[in-house]
Protein backbone atom coordinates (compact mmCIF):
# COMPACT_ATOMS: atom_id res chain seq x y z
CA UNK A 1 0.00 0.00 0.00
CA UNK A 2 0.84 3.94 -0.32
CA UNK A 3 0.19 6.60 1.42
CA UNK A 4 -0.07 9.86 0.00
CA UNK A 5 -0.44 13.34 1.17
CA UNK A 6 -1.78 16.45 -0.33
CA UNK A 7 -0.80 20.23 1.11
CA UNK A 8 -0.14 21.81 -2.49
CA UNK A 9 -2.71 25.12 -1.34
CA UNK A 10 -5.92 24.92 0.69
CA UNK A 11 -6.96 21.16 0.75
CA UNK A 12 -5.78 18.77 3.67
CA UNK A 13 -5.90 15.12 2.38
CA UNK A 14 -4.92 11.41 2.88
CA UNK A 15 -5.12 8.54 1.14
CA UNK A 16 -4.29 4.98 1.20
CA UNK A 17 -4.26 3.06 -2.31
CA UNK A 18 -3.60 -0.66 -2.49
CA UNK A 19 -0.25 -1.08 -5.35
CA UNK A 20 -1.54 -4.45 -6.94
CA UNK A 21 -5.19 -3.83 -7.93
CA UNK A 22 -5.15 0.72 -7.55
CA UNK A 23 -8.21 0.45 -5.65
CA UNK A 24 -8.46 3.51 -3.10
CA UNK A 25 -8.59 1.95 0.51
CA UNK A 26 -8.90 5.28 2.43
CA UNK A 27 -9.28 8.91 1.42
CA UNK A 28 -10.01 11.80 3.73
CA UNK A 29 -9.65 15.62 2.68
CA UNK A 30 -10.61 18.76 5.12
CA UNK A 31 -11.35 21.55 3.00
CA UNK A 32 -10.39 24.99 4.38
CA UNK A 33 -12.79 26.71 2.16
CA UNK A 34 -14.50 28.41 5.22
CA UNK A 35 -11.62 30.15 7.05
CA UNK A 36 -10.40 31.46 3.82
CA UNK A 37 -13.63 32.92 2.54
CA UNK A 38 -13.61 36.00 5.43
CA UNK A 39 -10.74 37.05 2.82
CA UNK A 40 -11.56 36.35 -0.20
CA UNK A 41 -8.98 34.15 -1.37
CA UNK A 42 -6.41 31.46 0.23
CA UNK A 43 -4.00 32.98 2.80
CA UNK A 44 -0.84 31.18 2.64
CA UNK A 45 0.51 31.56 6.41
CA UNK A 46 -3.31 30.43 7.71
CA UNK A 47 -3.28 27.75 5.22
CA UNK A 48 -0.22 26.29 6.61
CA UNK A 49 -1.10 26.37 10.23
CA UNK A 50 -4.33 24.81 9.14
CA UNK A 51 -2.62 21.46 7.61
CA UNK A 52 -0.62 21.66 10.74
CA UNK A 53 -3.72 20.61 12.49
CA UNK A 54 -5.15 18.76 10.06
CA UNK A 55 -2.78 16.32 8.49
CA UNK A 56 -2.01 14.30 12.10
CA UNK A 57 -5.79 13.97 12.55
CA UNK A 58 -6.22 12.61 9.67
CA UNK A 59 -3.08 10.46 9.87
CA UNK A 60 -4.16 9.14 13.04
CA UNK A 61 -6.78 7.74 11.35
CA UNK A 62 -4.85 5.28 9.09
CA UNK A 63 -1.99 3.95 11.01
CA UNK A 64 -3.73 0.52 11.12
CA UNK A 65 -2.24 0.64 7.33
CA UNK A 66 1.21 1.52 8.55
CA UNK A 67 2.72 -1.91 9.05
CA UNK A 68 1.30 -2.75 5.29
CA UNK A 69 2.89 0.91 3.79
CA UNK A 70 5.50 0.23 0.84
CA UNK A 71 6.05 3.54 0.12
CA UNK A 72 4.38 7.70 1.48
CA UNK A 73 4.08 9.78 -1.59
CA UNK A 74 3.54 13.78 -1.26
CA UNK A 75 2.94 16.89 -3.67
CA UNK A 76 5.98 18.90 -3.59
CA UNK A 77 5.32 20.94 -6.56
CA UNK A 78 4.10 23.16 -8.07
CA UNK A 79 2.40 25.39 -5.14
CA UNK A 80 2.29 27.34 -2.46
CA UNK A 81 5.89 27.01 -0.48
CA UNK A 82 4.34 26.99 3.29
CA UNK A 83 1.46 24.45 2.81
CA UNK A 84 3.69 22.02 0.73
CA UNK A 85 6.29 21.99 3.60
CA UNK A 86 3.68 20.54 5.75
CA UNK A 87 3.21 17.61 3.40
CA UNK A 88 6.44 17.19 2.99
CA UNK A 89 7.73 17.20 6.42
CA UNK A 90 5.53 14.52 7.38
CA UNK A 91 5.96 12.51 4.60
CA UNK A 92 10.24 12.79 5.40
CA UNK A 93 9.25 11.69 8.94
CA UNK A 94 7.25 8.73 7.70
CA UNK A 95 9.78 7.63 5.34
CA UNK A 96 12.52 7.28 7.91
CA UNK A 97 10.30 5.99 10.96
CA UNK A 98 8.86 3.41 8.96
CA UNK A 99 11.97 2.68 6.80
CA UNK A 100 9.51 3.21 3.20
CA UNK A 101 10.77 4.93 0.10
CA UNK A 102 9.61 8.10 -0.53
CA UNK A 103 7.76 9.29 -3.75
CA UNK A 104 7.84 12.75 -4.91
CA UNK A 105 4.48 13.82 -6.90
CA UNK A 106 4.09 16.72 -9.47
CA UNK A 107 0.82 18.15 -8.41
CA UNK A 108 -0.34 18.73 -12.20
CA UNK A 109 0.74 15.43 -13.50
CA UNK A 110 -1.69 14.20 -10.51
CA UNK A 111 -4.34 15.83 -11.69
CA UNK A 112 -4.14 14.08 -14.68
CA UNK A 113 -3.84 10.78 -12.70
CA UNK A 114 -7.67 11.72 -11.37
CA UNK A 115 -8.60 10.49 -14.27
CA UNK A 116 -7.62 6.75 -13.57
CA UNK A 117 -8.29 6.32 -10.13
CA UNK A 118 -9.40 2.57 -9.74
CA UNK A 119 -9.07 2.77 -13.68
CA UNK A 120 -6.25 1.72 -16.11
CA UNK A 121 -4.01 4.52 -17.59
CA UNK A 122 -5.43 5.75 -21.06
CA UNK A 123 -3.02 6.83 -23.45
CA UNK A 124 -2.18 8.97 -25.56
CA UNK A 125 -4.56 11.63 -24.50
CA UNK A 126 -5.22 15.15 -24.54
CA UNK A 127 -5.68 16.99 -21.57
CA UNK A 128 -7.27 20.06 -20.63
CA UNK A 129 -6.03 21.35 -16.98
CA UNK A 130 -8.00 24.15 -15.80
CA UNK A 131 -7.55 24.96 -11.73
CA UNK A 132 -6.87 27.67 -9.80
CA UNK A 133 -3.35 28.02 -10.64
CA UNK A 134 -3.00 26.48 -14.24
CA UNK A 135 -4.84 26.96 -17.49
CA UNK A 136 -2.56 24.20 -20.22
CA UNK A 137 -3.57 21.53 -22.79
CA UNK A 138 -0.96 18.83 -22.11
CA UNK A 139 -0.50 15.70 -24.77
CA UNK A 140 0.19 12.55 -22.53
CA UNK A 141 2.35 9.67 -24.89
CA UNK A 142 3.73 8.03 -21.42
CA UNK A 143 3.92 8.50 -17.56
CA UNK A 144 7.38 10.21 -18.46
CA UNK A 145 6.23 12.16 -22.27
CA UNK A 146 3.88 15.06 -21.24
CA UNK A 147 3.96 18.31 -23.61
CA UNK A 148 2.59 21.54 -22.73
CA UNK A 149 0.49 22.50 -26.57
CA UNK A 150 -1.01 25.49 -24.81
CA UNK A 151 -0.73 27.43 -21.63
CA UNK A 152 -1.65 31.12 -19.88
CA UNK A 153 0.21 33.69 -20.53
CA UNK A 154 -1.17 35.29 -17.32
CA UNK A 155 -4.54 34.49 -14.74
CA UNK A 156 -5.83 30.86 -15.37
CA UNK A 157 -9.47 29.89 -15.48
CA UNK A 158 -9.64 29.35 -11.57
CA UNK A 159 -7.97 32.41 -10.46
CA UNK A 160 -10.20 34.62 -12.96
CA UNK A 161 -13.40 32.72 -11.70
CA UNK A 162 -12.17 33.47 -8.16
CA UNK A 163 -11.57 37.38 -8.38
CA UNK A 164 -14.48 38.26 -10.66
CA UNK A 165 -16.57 36.50 -7.66
CA UNK A 166 -14.90 38.57 -5.25
CA UNK A 167 -15.38 41.74 -7.21
CA UNK A 168 -19.07 41.12 -6.68
CA UNK A 169 -18.95 40.52 -3.20
CA UNK A 170 -20.10 36.46 -3.72
CA UNK A 171 -16.97 34.47 -1.90
CA UNK A 172 -14.93 31.87 -1.84
CA UNK A 173 -14.29 29.62 -3.81
CA UNK A 174 -15.91 31.83 -6.87
CA UNK A 175 -15.80 29.09 -9.31
CA UNK A 176 -19.20 26.99 -7.78
CA UNK A 177 -20.86 30.16 -6.54
CA UNK A 178 -20.52 31.71 -10.03
CA UNK A 179 -21.69 28.69 -12.09
CA UNK A 180 -24.57 28.52 -9.57
CA UNK A 181 -25.75 32.28 -10.13
CA UNK A 182 -24.96 31.96 -13.93
CA UNK A 183 -28.33 29.65 -14.05
CA UNK A 184 -30.27 32.46 -12.65
CA UNK A 185 -29.09 34.50 -15.42
CA UNK A 186 -29.24 35.98 -18.82
CA UNK A 187 -25.75 35.21 -20.57
CA UNK A 188 -26.57 37.41 -23.68
CA UNK A 189 -26.97 40.62 -21.49
CA UNK A 190 -23.93 41.67 -21.54
CA UNK A 191 -20.83 41.30 -24.13
CA UNK A 192 -18.13 40.71 -22.44
CA UNK A 193 -15.14 40.47 -24.26
CA UNK A 194 -13.76 36.73 -26.21
CA UNK A 195 -9.96 37.05 -25.33
CA UNK A 196 -7.42 36.70 -28.03
CA UNK A 197 -10.61 36.39 -30.27
CA UNK A 198 -8.90 37.08 -33.14
CA UNK A 199 -5.45 36.58 -32.45
CA UNK A 200 -3.49 33.37 -33.88
CA UNK A 201 -1.77 32.59 -30.76
CA UNK A 202 -2.66 29.50 -28.89
CA UNK A 203 -2.85 30.40 -25.51
CA UNK A 204 -4.75 31.25 -22.95
CA UNK A 205 -5.43 35.08 -21.31
CA UNK A 206 -8.15 36.06 -19.04
CA UNK A 207 -6.24 39.20 -17.01
CA UNK A 208 -8.49 41.19 -20.02
CA UNK A 209 -11.95 39.44 -19.36
CA UNK A 210 -11.19 40.02 -15.73
CA UNK A 211 -11.20 43.60 -16.15
CA UNK A 212 -13.28 44.11 -18.16
CA UNK A 213 -15.85 41.94 -15.48
CA UNK A 214 -14.64 45.23 -12.57
CA UNK A 215 -15.68 47.74 -15.08
CA UNK A 216 -18.95 46.42 -15.81
CA UNK A 217 -19.28 45.87 -12.05
CA UNK A 218 -18.62 49.54 -11.45
CA UNK A 219 -21.10 50.54 -14.02
CA UNK A 220 -23.90 48.37 -12.56
CA UNK A 221 -23.38 49.64 -8.82
CA UNK A 222 -26.21 51.67 -7.81
CA UNK A 223 -25.37 55.36 -6.08
CA UNK A 224 -24.33 53.53 -2.74
CA UNK A 225 -22.30 51.55 -4.58
CA UNK A 226 -24.52 48.13 -4.31
CA UNK A 227 -25.07 46.09 -7.14
CA UNK A 228 -28.44 44.05 -7.98
CA UNK A 229 -28.55 40.55 -7.13
CA UNK A 230 -29.83 40.06 -10.97
CA UNK A 231 -27.21 42.29 -12.28
CA UNK A 232 -24.44 39.79 -10.64
CA UNK A 233 -26.46 36.64 -12.35
CA UNK A 234 -25.99 38.17 -15.68
CA UNK A 235 -22.51 39.26 -15.06
CA UNK A 236 -21.68 35.46 -13.95
CA UNK A 237 -23.48 33.91 -17.18
CA UNK A 238 -21.87 36.49 -19.35
CA UNK A 239 -18.07 35.75 -17.74
CA UNK A 240 -18.93 32.40 -17.72
CA UNK A 241 -19.86 31.84 -21.52
CA UNK A 242 -16.70 34.27 -22.56
CA UNK A 243 -14.07 32.14 -20.65
CA UNK A 244 -16.46 29.11 -22.44
CA UNK A 245 -15.72 30.30 -25.74
CA UNK A 246 -11.88 31.30 -25.37
CA UNK A 247 -11.54 27.71 -23.95
CA UNK A 248 -13.36 26.28 -26.65
CA UNK A 249 -11.80 28.49 -29.49
CA UNK A 250 -8.18 27.38 -28.45
CA UNK A 251 -9.06 24.36 -27.74
CA UNK A 252 -10.50 23.78 -31.47
CA UNK A 253 -6.81 25.06 -32.75
CA UNK A 254 -5.17 22.02 -31.11
CA UNK A 255 -8.04 19.37 -31.92
CA UNK A 256 -7.98 20.54 -35.70
CA UNK A 257 -3.42 19.86 -35.18
CA UNK A 258 -3.79 16.55 -33.71
CA UNK A 259 -5.19 13.60 -34.40
CA UNK A 260 -5.32 11.93 -30.78
CA UNK A 261 -9.06 10.69 -30.20
CA UNK A 262 -9.19 10.84 -26.38
CA UNK A 263 -9.34 14.56 -24.41
CA UNK A 264 -9.77 15.06 -20.84
CA UNK A 265 -10.35 17.93 -18.91
CA UNK A 266 -8.82 17.94 -15.61
CA UNK A 267 -8.20 20.25 -12.31
CA UNK A 268 -10.70 22.02 -9.89
CA UNK A 269 -12.42 24.36 -12.63
CA UNK A 270 -13.58 20.81 -14.72
CA UNK A 271 -15.77 20.30 -11.87
CA UNK A 272 -18.13 23.20 -14.37
CA UNK A 273 -20.55 21.62 -15.80
CA UNK A 274 -21.70 24.46 -18.11
CA UNK A 275 -17.68 23.91 -19.40
CA UNK A 276 -18.26 19.96 -19.92
CA UNK A 277 -20.79 20.40 -21.44
CA UNK A 278 -19.60 22.58 -24.24
CA UNK A 279 -16.67 20.17 -24.46
CA UNK A 280 -19.02 17.20 -24.90
CA UNK A 281 -20.25 18.97 -28.05
CA UNK A 282 -16.88 20.29 -29.35
CA UNK A 283 -15.64 16.81 -28.71
CA UNK A 284 -18.57 14.99 -31.05
CA UNK A 285 -17.81 17.52 -33.56
CA UNK A 286 -14.41 16.59 -34.10
CA UNK A 287 -15.16 12.85 -33.51
CA UNK A 288 -13.27 12.71 -29.90
CA UNK A 289 -14.43 11.19 -26.69
CA UNK A 290 -14.45 13.24 -23.55
CA UNK A 291 -12.91 11.81 -20.56
CA UNK A 292 -13.73 13.63 -17.00
CA UNK A 293 -12.69 12.48 -13.37
CA UNK A 294 -15.56 12.19 -10.25
CA UNK A 295 -16.58 15.61 -9.05
CA UNK A 296 -15.02 14.65 -5.82
CA UNK A 297 -11.55 14.21 -7.16
CA UNK A 298 -11.51 16.99 -9.59
CA UNK A 299 -10.60 19.30 -6.34
CA UNK A 300 -6.99 19.01 -4.90
CA UNK A 301 -6.89 15.31 -3.39
CA UNK A 302 -4.53 12.90 -2.27
CA UNK A 303 -6.09 9.44 -4.07
CA UNK A 304 -4.96 11.45 -7.29
CA UNK A 305 -1.46 11.59 -5.79
CA UNK A 306 -1.76 8.08 -5.02
CA UNK A 307 -2.57 7.18 -8.19
CA UNK A 308 0.27 8.75 -9.65
CA UNK A 309 2.39 7.32 -6.91
CA UNK A 310 1.68 3.23 -8.59
CA UNK A 311 3.15 4.06 -11.45
CA UNK A 312 5.88 5.87 -9.66
CA UNK A 313 6.65 2.81 -7.32
CA UNK A 314 6.68 0.52 -10.35
CA UNK A 315 9.30 2.22 -12.20
CA UNK A 316 11.14 2.60 -8.43
CA UNK A 317 11.22 6.35 -8.70
CA UNK A 318 12.00 7.03 -4.94
CA UNK A 319 13.87 10.29 -3.58
CA UNK A 320 16.06 10.91 -0.73
CA UNK A 321 13.96 12.27 1.94
CA UNK A 322 16.96 14.85 2.63
CA UNK A 323 17.41 15.50 -0.95
CA UNK A 324 13.39 16.42 -1.61
CA UNK A 325 12.99 20.42 -2.54
CA UNK A 326 9.85 22.20 -2.55
CA UNK A 327 9.00 23.71 -6.19
CA UNK A 328 6.43 26.76 -5.87
CA UNK A 329 3.91 27.64 -8.69
CA UNK A 330 5.63 28.83 -11.76
CA UNK A 331 4.66 29.30 -15.26
CA UNK A 332 5.89 26.24 -18.47
CA UNK A 333 5.94 27.31 -21.80
CA UNK A 334 4.63 26.01 -24.35
CA UNK A 335 6.19 22.74 -26.03
CA UNK A 336 8.05 22.45 -22.55
CA UNK A 337 7.80 18.97 -21.13
CA UNK A 338 5.38 19.11 -17.77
Amino acid sequence: MILSIESSCDDSSLAITNINTGQLLYHKKISQELEHSVYGGVVPELASRLHAVALPQILDEVKEYFPKLKAVAVTNQPGLGVTLLEGIAMAKTLSVVLNIPLIAVHHLKAHIYSLFIEKEILSPLLVLLISGGHTQIIRMESFDRMEILASSIDDSVGESFDKSAKMMGLGYPGGPIIEQMAKEGDEERFALPIPLQHSPLIAFSLSGLKNAVRLLIEKCKDKDGNIAYQDKCDISASFQKSVKLHLIQKSKKIFQKESIEDFAIVGGASANLYIREAYQELCTKYNKKLHTAPLEYCSDNAAMVGRYAIEAYNRKEFIDPNQIDIVTTKKQSTGSLL
